[in-house]
């Protein structure tokens, strides 16, 4: 019991947990668990105390020991550990189908809901119903030889994920491009200079002559490396060279993914036909609030039709820029960054390096909380050193309401580490909130971004998209951590429809334009000089700049999810599946796609992540989430009264009920109607208010 991950109580001990704790306390918990299991199917009294409250302790349990230890693997990732999770991965898997898989438990749940329905709470219902769907999409009825090769292919896939994940973290990690002439800086910001320069230093420890004026700089595949260094560098060639790395990152050499796509494809085609669906997406959207590929088909398309016609002029407008400042050569895609940040300069005269010296972290952190305080009725207060953390640079906080009561917790970690963190930004649970066998329990929340870290003494200076990542992670947390319901498989983000979960997310993207909120937190980090009314203007009139591109790009990587995972006849060779997506390019790219982009091999989203069939889901819930800010526009942004009013009903809907009930109950309960794609196209400026 010295093993830390079999700490069943409180906070993961994050500081004291190593590989070497991995093996032996999955092999304790699966013992336990599978002990467990046994007892709930052989209990005679079929109902919800002896049969789904015994089984939540079990996932709980479950949880404390295999959740920190995936945590880890994605913020703190060393080969050692990377080789205990594969180790004892398959013995979870295989636990997971036998669970899924329980005839005494599918039998159990049918018998609850069928003779016991007038007992039980809305949220249960919506549970029983949830479980026995799932365990008839986990391959309840197969049996025999159909049976052995759905759980191989179960096994298989998981195993495959986790091997494409760690080779776009391994191919990311793999390139360098070390810069020491003062002509290959040209172009780029001082601040750039500075992260390029410490990143070097971290890199070379030996080299003590690093200096942000005199180099040398490293810059990574990385996006807070990557993506400033295509917006400002006038080297053509470099930006080039960079942008071909990117674009072709774990398509070669050790770290290929092309094979593993084609094997993921095809496995899990197999899977739905097996389950008796025709295509994975069939199967992926049963769970889903579309429920049908037709209603994703039409959504995309309705989308793409809007806005494909404004991107062709977006794209004029700036070939016509670039010639008109001396550029001769054809707009190439390794130049569309490049024009695009000195177009948008010209047109709205500031920079994203105007903005960062007023997008300090904690500045930043302290707006964020003043406005969920002003809308949700809460108070976030600091909590640092009151849990083990994973990194000194993660902070802690907790959630009390206006009573002082806590009511929730959580992480956050916000900065890039390229060496052993993943890239991208998510949230994750680290406790959910649920009245178990063992008492009532708090949520907790992981909040992971990857924002420009400190540079020497100058504080983490974020650039905008920066800040609205990390609003949208703290909308999924508020999901997490403003839940009311007790029924752990359905409170905050459990049990919510992959397609809704983005709701509160992207709905917190909206107040970042809101002005009393970006001024609220934008302070010049040295002279605390709040952000000028004109930079703010400048910046509200450039947020649907190059919008119609925006949309494009998203709906390219949905359309191809959803072809690859419905219509398409996955074989041995992956070089059908890169021209479907080249083909797919070009009904949704107006500038010229390149046939050997690769992006999919680096695509965690869908072959390492849970949007498979999904992708779309991020344009499914920005319809929902427009909606539901227009509702705070309509009562008036600045009336404090009615925003409050409108963000407890935000609060009391869609952030308190979570799972318990269908989103479109939600939504409707919180709108009273039906979402509407209005909304999101006057907010991204493709139709008119």
């Amino acid at each position: 019991m010295t093993n830390p991950l079999l700490k069943f109580d409180g906070l993961p001990d994050f500081k004291n947990i190593d590989a070497s704790h991995v093996v032996p306390a999955v092999e304790t918990i699966l013992e336990d668990s599978r002990e467990a299991l046994q007892q709930v199917e052989s209990c005679d009294t079929r109902d919800w105390e002896h049969i789904v409250k015994p089984l939540d302790e079990l996932s709980r349990k479950l949880g404390c020991v295999w959740g920190p230890v995936n945590h880890l693997l994605y913020t703190r990732s060393d080969e050692k550990l990377r080789q205990a999770h594969q180790k004892v991965q398959g013995e979870i898997v295989n636990f997971s189908l036998e669970y899924s898989q329980s005839k005494k438990l599918y039998e159990a749940y049918k018998h609850i809901a069928e003779t016991q329905k007038d007992q039980l709470s809305p949220s249960q219902k919506r549970i029983l119903e949830t479980n026995i769907r799932d365990a008839e999409l986990s391959g309840i009825a197969l049996s025999g030889q159909d049976k052995e090769r759905f759980n191989d292919i179960s096994r298989e896939l998981t195993k495959l994920s986790t091997t494409f994940s760690n080779n776009v973290l391994d191919a990311t990690k793999s390139f360098e491009l070390v810069l020491e002439n003062k002509e290959d800086i040209d172009g780029l910001p001082s601040s750039f200079l500075a992260f390029a320069s410490q990143s070097y230093a971290q890199a070379n420890p030996d080299n003590k002559q690093v200096t942000p004026e005199q180099g040398p700089w490293r810059v990574t595949l990385d996006i807070p490396s990557y993506v400033p260094f295509m917006q400002h560098a006038t080297n053509r060639s470099l930006r080039k060279k960079l942008n071909k790395e990117f674009s072709t990152r774990a398509s070669k050499g050790t770290f290929d993914n092309s094979p593993l796509i084609s094997k993921i494809l095809k496995l899990r085609k197999e899977k739905a036909q097996l389950l008796g669906f025709d295509s994975f997406a069939s199967l992926s959207v049963t769970r889903k609030m579309a429920s049908k590929v037709a209603s994703v088909d039409k959504l995309l398309e309705e989308l793409r039709s809007a806005s494909f016609n404004a991107a062709q002029d977006e794209l004029s407008e700036l070939k016509q820029f670039a010639k008109n400042c001396g550029y001769k050569e054809e707009l190439e895609l390794w130049d569309v960054s490049f024009w695009t940040e000195r177009m948008r300069e010209k047109k709205f005269n500031f920079t994203d390096e105007d903005l960062k010296p007023y997008f300090p972290l904690p500045n930043v952190l302290k707006g964020l909380f003043s406005l969920v305080e002003q809308i949700f009725d809460i108070k976030v207060t600091e909590a640092d050193g009151e849990a083990s953390v994973w990194n000194d640079d993660v902070r802690f906080f907790h959630i009390n309401d206006q009573g002082g009561e806590r009511i929730a917790s959580f992480f956050l970690d916000p900065y890039n580490r390229p060496e052993n963190k993943r890239g991208g930004a998510w949230m994750d649970s680290c406790v959910d909130r649920g009245s178990f066998t063992s008492g009532h329990k708090t949520p907790v929340a992981y909040l992971v971004c990857n924002s420009t870290p400190p540079v020497g003494e100058t504080p983490s200076l974020m650039s905008f998209r920066e800040v609205e990542t990390l609003f949208h992670e703290f909308g999924h947390g508020l999901q997490h951590m403003l839940t009311k319901i007790d029924e752990p498989q359905v409170s905050g983000i459990n049990g919510v429809e992959w397609d809704a979960v983005e709701l509160p997310s992207q709905f917190m993207e909206n107040w970042c334009y809101h002005k009393k909120t970006l001024l609220g937190l934008a302070k010049h980090y040295q002279t605390g000089e709040v952000l000028p009314d004109e930079l703010f203007e400048k910046l509200s009139a450039a947020r649907n700049y190059m919008a119609a591109n925006q949309m494009l790009r998203q709906i390219r990587f949905a359309m191809t999810d959803i072809e690859l995972h419905h219509r398409y006849e996955p074989g041995d060779d992956p070089q059908p599946v890169f021209d479907i997506a080249y083909a797919i390019s070009k009904t949704t790219s107006v500038i010229e796609p390149s046939p050997d982009d690769r992006m999919l091999c680096s695509f965690s989203h869908i072959f390492a992540g849970g949007y498979a069939a999904g992708y779309y889901s991020y344009k499914w819930a920005e319809v929902l989430s427009a909606d539901a800010f227009a509702a705070f526009e309509e009562a008036g942004l600045d009336d404090a009264k009615n925003v409050t009013r409108i963000g407890h009903k935000f609060r009391d809907t869609v952030l308190a009920l979570g799972g318990s009930q269908h989103p479109m109950e939600v939504f409707k309960e919180f709108r009273g109607r039906e979402p509407s794609t209005e909304a999101l196209l006057i907010h991204a400026g493709l139709v008119n208010s």
